[in-house]
């Protein structure tokens, strides 16, 4: 199975993790619950890190929990742990092999934490190390850009936050993700089309804020992984205070901006990089005045609330730089320099 097909598979998978996963999502919950936690200590590396920052809005909007990402360096090359008597410590990893992942949940343990692990591999050192396994049930994942593991973290992560609120409605809302996912792989043979013209760009930026700052990174990362540009993320308000200055005509800039919270503040930025700095925009958005501000329109599907749009918004994105791989005649199963599994310590 290949990468197209992997992208293909997510709404099985997001639907399987729903079907058989949420019982354990309600027992990690009781935990957290139970052990009155004052925050929420995540580790992860990679598209893994990305799921982690998605994490931190979600859990802390829905769940009033701080959310501190970890330095592994601090545990295995400095040896000087922070405490973490007072944590649930949540490692998040597709193959649950990394040492320095490992690491942190085992120093968590030992400081008498709660520890969680996240991942795709219920066998594996991070899930033997962990007292609780969020199983993301994926299915193999053969092509070395990760995609259905990554949507499925985030929809083990929002399961989560659903259990921990206690929230039925929420978990309502969660199933019908897959069908919006469905609904935007409608979106494949556009893709395919509009890809071209990109074909010859070696840097872009890439905009997202709020729940969607983890769409932007991942995203970025998949640029950077098949089709080896120079990609940038950022959040708008981060862009305005400095990196807008590389921008000059025609500089290519990829934002998702879907309805909700922060969605009038990207609209203004979109404004004014079309109409003073002239730049070459893609938008992935399910709001009109967005879309008719760029270069490439890329509709996502609308009514969606903007805390869930990360599981959807990331998959046109994936078919983009699948697409503009093949485009520039690159391999999209084998990126040059990477390998499934990254250990590090």
């Amino acid at each position: 199975m290949g990468l197209h097909a992997e992208i293909f598979e997510q709404p099985a998978v997001l639907r399987r993790f729903l079907n058989n996963q949420v019982k354990s999502a309600r027992q990690i919950a009781a935990a957290i619950q139970k052990r009155n936690i004052d925050y929420i200590f995540l580790t992860a590396r990679g598209t893994s890190d990305n799921a982690g920052l998605y994490a931190k809005y979600l859990w802390g909007i829905f769940n009033h929990l701080p959310i501190a990402l970890a330095a592994p360096s601090t545990f295995g090359v400095y040896q000087q742990p922070p405490r973490l008597n007072r944590a649930a410590v949540v490692g998040i990893s597709q193959s649950g092999q990394s040492p320095d992942i490992v690491g942190v949940l085992e120093e968590g343990k030992r400081q008498g934490a709660l520890t969680i692990a996240i991942t795709n591999a219920p066998d594996s050192p991070l899930a033997n190390t962990a007292d609780y396994v969020l199983y993301i049930d994926a299915g193999e994942e053969k092509a070395v850009a990760a995609t259905k593991t990554y949507t499925a973290q985030l929809m083990a992560i929002a399961a989560l936050s659903a259990a921990l609120s206690e929230s039925d409605e929420m978990l309502e809302t969660l199933h019908h993700v897959p069908t919006l996912v469905e609904e935007t792989l409608v979106l494949d043979s556009q893709i395919e089309q509009v890809a071209e013209r990109y074909r010859y760009m070696n840097q872009c930026v890439v905009l997202g804020r709020g729940y969607n700052y983890a769409t932007a990174f991942e995203w970025s990362l998949k640029l950077k992984e098949l089709t080896y540009i120079v990609a940038n993320p950022y959040s708008p308000a981060d862009f305005q205070h400095g990196p807008i200055a590389i921008l000059e005509k025609g500089f290519p800039v990829f934002a998702v901006a879907p309805q909700g919270a922060v969605y009038k503040d990207i609209l203004a930025l979109l404004r004014r990089l079309s109409d003073i700095h002239q730049a070459e925009i893609l938008v992935l958005s399910n709001a009109d005045e967005a879309l008719r501000l760029a270069n490439t329109p890329l509709r996502l599907p609308a009514p969606m609330p903007e805390w869930v749009s990360p599981i959807v918004s990331i998959v046109p994105a994936q078919l983009f730089c699948y697409y503009l791989t093949r485009a520039k005649g690159w391999n999209t199963e084998s990126p040059r320099g990477l390998k499934k599994v990254t250990e590090t310590r």
